[in-house]
């Protein structure tokens, strides 16, 4: 009779087993204490990753499975050549046999380099036995110093053949010259959803942007900050939030404004619908509501969007020529349409349609063919828009200062075309801290690490191109992701979660690589509980770090705002924090209260520590003469707080608009859903109001000339 084996037995192999896949079996929480996975969680997530196994009883065969193919896989699918230098490639080869070497380095300019070696002349690392065969460590070297960029190293033994990608990188992100005017630059914060206008469709768009953009150039200010605008469900389903987009490889035709079209003059269409008394009502209605209404505000727009598109495509000019050939160069804006024009017909998400269309087949015929020159003709022209507004801004610093969210719809065009790239049955999310004492389960499928690299990276790359082909800042949302990231299986808890690892040094590469082709910053959100070797490789590899007030500020005489360095963007808040006003007023501790976020005895304390922490910032700044006059209203500390950041050594200082007219209501409070206007409230004044707001452009020109004094007085000293 078999015995019946001891599941403790089998956990030290399961523990293997997970260092193997990367995957965490411990972790710290925010209070110190140490926390465990279970073995059902640590099942789940080996599974995900592509484990071969069910439970416990699999654990051998899968341990023996994943060290088999680690050997036989010969070499690293991706490798970093920091600053042009690498070690060399370490290859692993049957020790038995000793075929010459046949290396080819393809080089990304289109240079090749051939050689030959015997493996005797590679320096020896290592051995190991695997299933009755033994293996050889070796390295490599190379022949000279990389060149920036993205090469290809074949390596043939007999009919054996192994390949790497090699990423030669500066090991820092780009950052402008001390004596450039955007190493000490300032600029705004408002969501594009929330910018109002006289002219805009209910929502702020991308000629309200550039407005934007000039007005705070014209002030001397570099950068203009908004939440992302990438592409999204807006009518079934309706998904409003910035950070669960359809694609991070698109962008979102909200914001797209018809009336700039070079193509309007060409097509009466548009023209008539332009002039129609009923898209004038709707539109009035629209800039009237205090919230925005994402279906309304689409349905208004897409008929002269259509009707655009079907002058452009069906008339030949040198626009359809110009249009055809910006398709051409994105062979994925075709896959992008079709997706979408599917979804529109079927009205239901991809894991529910037909089998073939399902695994990424979609045929023509298939969807309508309005809807998919729609999208195409959308995207079109949002580049454009996009593309002269990023350029103008750029004349007075970096310009536009994009987001790029952490995840994407689980039913968008990402997680249907590259879901080799995402892990199945997983969702990403955190563990239990002080303000979600159950955990956090974000509800979008997580990047799968180890296909990330066996793909070259060809997805990430994508998304950070698209952002950056614009973007002369580039905040990375929960930048602790490039490291690690909470995983939480489906069906369980998110106090059940896992860490999963992430190859880091290879994500930081292409991050500085393609920071400094596009000549673009690059922030990480490292704000909450982090550890410390994150904020060391973001320091390694100059991803600049966020300060934020509410985070930094405490109840100590001496340092109650901490310490600012050359290497933080810095600011008073965040879109999910509460706003100045309601924060220096504890307006925000009755609110998470009342919403159930935090605890009668939790709140109890907040609001007795509050006055102290009002008191030493006070005390501070008029210390150090930041406030002026004898009274410290909110708006005199705002001010105060606004002056002692921009006089500091940041490199970039970003406000918040709404802060400046004392707005106390958020955009968005996390943890709550419909009971919540979270990504629709606009902007209490207008865009032609606020500008000439006293109180608004009179902060504006105090932090322009203190930022201008302390590039005088010499940049980064």
């Amino acid at each position: 009779m078999v015995r019946r084996p001891d599941p403790r037995e089998r956990q030290p192999a399961l523990h293997r087993l997970a260092a193997l896949y990367g995957v965490q079996t411990t972790y710290y929480d925010v209070y110190g204490r140490l926390q465990r996975a279970s073995v059902e969680s640590l099942l789940a997530v080996l599974r995900a990753l592509g484990a071969p196994l069910q439970d416990l009883r699999d654990v051998p065969e899968a341990l023996r499975a994943r060290w088999e193919a680690y050997w036989r896989a010969g070499c690293e699918p991706v490798a970093v050549a920091w600053d042009g230098r690498l070690r060399g490639v370490a290859l692993r080869l049957p020790a038995a046999d000793s075929p010459p070497l046949a290396c080819r380095l393809a080089l990304e300019d289109g240079k090749t380099l051939t050689w030959s070696v015997s493996p005797g002349q590679l320096h020896a690392e290592g051995s190991a036995q695997v299933e009755g065969r033994r293996y050889a460590l070796l390295r490599l070297r190379l022949p000279g110093r990389l060149p920036p960029g993205y090469h290809r190293l074949v390596v043939r033994a007999g009919r054996r053949r192994w390949e790497t990608m090699l990423i030669s990188a500066p090991r820092q992100a780009y950052l402008p010259a001390p004596e450039d005017p955007a190493a000490r630059t300032w600029g705004v914060f408002l969501p594009l959803y929330a910018l109002r206008t006289r002219r805009s469709w209910g929502t702020g768009d991308f000629t309200d942007l550039e407005a934007l953009l000039e007005w705070v150039g014209d002030l001397g200010g570099g950068v203009v900050a908004t939440l992302p605008f990438l592409a999204a469900f807006l009518d079934e389903p309706c998904e409003p939030s910035p950070y669960v987009p359809a694609s991070r490889l698109f962008w979102n035709e909200l914001y797209v404004d018809p009336s700039r079209s070079p193509d309007l003059s060409r097509c009466p269409q548009a023209q008539a619908l332009l002039e129609s008394g009923a898209l004038r009502r709707e539109l009035a209605r629209l800039r009237s509501a205090p919230l925005v209404d994402y279906r309304a505000a689409i349905r208004a727009k897409r008929p002269v969007l259509e009707a655009l598109a079907r002058s452009v495509f069906q008339e030949p000019s040198a626009r359809r020529d110009a249009l055809l050939a910006f398709l051409a160069a994105r062979p994925r804006l075709e896959d992008y349409a079709r997706f979408r024009a599917v979804g529109e017909r079927l009205r239901r998400p991809w894991p529910t349609w037909p089998l073939r269309l399902r695994e990424g087949e979609v045929r023509e015929g298939e969807y309508d063919e309005d809807a998919r020159r729609y999208h195409i003709y959308a995207q079109w022209l949002a580049h454009e828009q996009i593309s002269t507004l990023a350029e103008r801004a750029r004349r007075n610093g970096p310009g536009l200062y994009l987001d790029l969210p952490l995840g994407v719809h689980p039913d968008g065009y990402d997680s249907w075309r590259e879901r080799e790239a995402f892990a199945p049955g997983v969702s990403g999310g955190a563990p239990p801290d002080a303000f979600f004492t159950k955990g956090q389960d974000w509800g979008f499928p997580p990047l799968h690490p180890q296909r990330l690299r066996a793909e070259r990276y060809r997805y990430f790359t994508a998304v950070i191109r698209h952002h950056l082909e614009h973007a002369g800042v580039l905040r990375l949302d929960h930048i602790m992701a490039l490291h690690r990231l909470f995983w939480v299986p489906r069906g369980m808890e998110a106090r059940q979660g896992v860490y999963v690892t992430y190859p880091a040094e290879e994500l930081y590469a292409i991050l500085s690589l393609e920071s400094h082709r596009h000549r673009a910053v690059i922030v990480g959100e490292d704000l909450g509980t982090v550890p410390p070797q994150v904020r060391r490789a973001m320091h390694r590899h100059g991803v600049q770090r966020m300060y934020v007030v509410q985070y930094e500020a405490r109840a100590d005489a001496g340092r109650p705002l901490g310490t600012v360095t050359e290497d933080f963007l810095a600011g008073l808040n965040t879109h999910d924090m509460p706003p100045f006003a309601a924060f220096w007023q504890g307006l925000d501790i009755r609110d998470r209260q009342a919403l159930g976020l935090t605890d009668a005895a939790a709140a109890k304390q907040e609001r007795r520590e509050r006055p102290r922490l009002r008191e030493a910032i006070t005390s501070f700044l008029r210390a150090g003469g930041w406030l002026e006059g004898r009274r410290a209203g909110p708006a005199g500390v705002l001010r105060g707080l606004l002056a002692y950041l921009a006089a500091g050594p940041a490199r970039m200082v970003v406000l918040g608009l709404e802060d400046l007219w004392l707005e106390p209501r958020p955009q968005n409070v996390p943890g709550t859903g419909p009971e919540r206007p979270n990504w629709r409230r606009k902007a209490r004044y207008r865009f032609e109001e606020f500008r000439r707001m006293r109180q608004v452009t009179s902060v504006l020109r105090l932090v322009h000339r203190l930022r201008q004094a302390r590039r005088d007085r010499g940049g980064m000293a």
